[in-house]
């Protein structure tokens, strides 16, 4: 499978993070990487494993013959702005069934109207033991919902701009009611068809909403992508294409990936990474392999770290809203993301091994900061290396559109991002 089919079906596959995580999980799986669970007291020697933190936040690593040869982290992370499901969901309007929602993360919210959307997520059900209830992970993976705009001739001013209230206007289109609905049963019930389970023993759930039309390519040479999910799904799997390269060349020291979930909302979540996950998993490998906490502490102090999410390309329509001289295009490579407001983490040391990692594999690489007039967004990396005192840099492929319901990025720009990590995790 080759680069952009390989993306492409990742992204298809990951239709919520408790599926980005699921379908990493499979890869690793399939690699031969060993599962390990948080819960249990860990021995651990040479090896690869994998281990799911509350099922959406996903890390694995690779311990080689010297463990404190080197220590070298990515991350990325699982979730993506979307829409959720409230409680309590079903509204009968005047016989249309919609369905209450909320929204997760910054959307850009007249670009999920009038799309085909479906549905997936976790249903979870009771049991005997209230603190071990079953988990279901579904996907309607059908055209489900949508979104209906309002049409030009009640709203003649449309295309000069709408404010879209969330509360009101982005309520999806779910069935047709009658009068002899209960739409707390119809919806549990609609619950129940999907996991095979009586509509009494469901207790809770968490289920987002996505676009049902798949990724493509586009352009006179299918130089483009167009694709749900670009943010952040193309570091998932360069991340995992790292780690799967650490393995196959059995690299000395210790090599790991983390994939945060709650990225798009603060991180600040049990899973997240602005969460002490990633330091007590570190620590529990040291402990696991018979090594001090002085030693571990001492290897992050010389360990290093890439960030990777995706970063904004140059807009051809809006010249303006770009810096005047660093300004990535698609195609031209991997981004390096610098502000000197950490929004985005780096320093002048970690910006020049990114790049001498880049030039010694001949990774094309290009600089963002953003316009010093228009702050631009955060990421992970910063936060991460605040919990994990480590060198880090923030990297990812440029594209447009960022939280749109389908972003653009460019064809060539996964490969790139897959060999630094290759060469960086090797």
């Amino acid at each position: 499978m080759d680069t952009v089919a390989r993306l492409l079906d990742f992204i298809d596959n990951s239709t919520s993070p408790y599926h980005t995580v699921k379908t990493g999980a499979n890869e690793l799986k399939a690699k031969g990487f060993t599962e390990l669970f948080l819960e249990d007291v860990w021995a651990l020697g040479e090896g690869d494993y994998f281990v799911k933190v509350y099922d959406s936040t996903l890390v694995a690593f690779h311990i080689g013959s010297n463990l404190r040869h080197s220590m070298r982290i990515a991350s990325a992370h699982t979730d993506f702005p979307a829409i959720r499901i409230k409680p309590n969901p079903l509204v009968d309007t005047k016989g249309y069934g919609e369905l209450n929602v909320e929204t997760y993360g910054g959307l850009i919210l007249n670009t999920w109207l009038d799309r085909p959307l479906s549905m997936a997520g976790a249903v979870v059900t009771r049991t005997d033991d209230p603190f071990r209830p079953d988990v279901h992970y579904v996907d309607v993976a059908r055209p489900l919902l949508t979104i209906p705009n309002l049409a030009i001739h009640m709203n003649r001013q449309i295309n000069e701009g709408v404010a879209l209230d969330k509360q009101k206007h982005m309520l999806p289109l779910f069935m047709m009611c009658n009068d002899k609905i209960d739409t707390d049963r119809e919806w549990r019930e609609f619950l129940s068809e999907l996991v095979k389970r009586p509509a009494e023993d469901i207790l809770s759930y968490e289920l987002t909403l996505y676009p049902v039309e798949g990724g493509t390519t586009f352009g006179r040479y299918d130089e483009f992508i167009s694709s749900p999910r670009i943010d952040n799904l193309t570091s998932c799997v360069a991340c995992l294409e790292g780690i799967f390269e650490a393995k196959a060349t059995d690299a000395e020291g210790l090599r790991m990936v983390v994939l945060f979930d709650n990225e798009e909302v603060g991180s600040r979540t049990k899973q997240g990474g602005a969460s002490t996950i990633l330091s007590q998993l570190v620590e529990r490998i040291y402990m696991a392999t018979g090594h001090t906490k002085a030693e571990c502490y001492a290897d992050v102090a010389a360990g290093f770290m890439i960030s990777a999410d995706v970063a904004h390309g140059y807009h051809p329509n809006y010249p303006e809203k770009n810096d005047i001289t660093n300004y990535p295009i698609l195609n031209k490579g991997v981004v390096l993301k610098m502000a000197s407001s950490q929004s985005y983490a780096g320093d002048a040391w970690a910006i020049a091994t990114v790049k001498a990692l880049c030039e010694n594999d001949s990774i094309p690489y290009q600089i963002y900061v953003n316009r010093s007039n228009i702050p631009g967004g955060s990421t992970v990396g910063s936060i991460t290396s605040a919990m994990l005192a480590m060198r880090t840099m923030d990297v990812g492929v440029p594209i447009l559109a960022m939280h749109s319901a389908r972003e653009t990025m460019g064809a060539d720009d996964q490969e790139a991002l897959d060999n630094l990590m290759k060469a960086f995790l090797r």
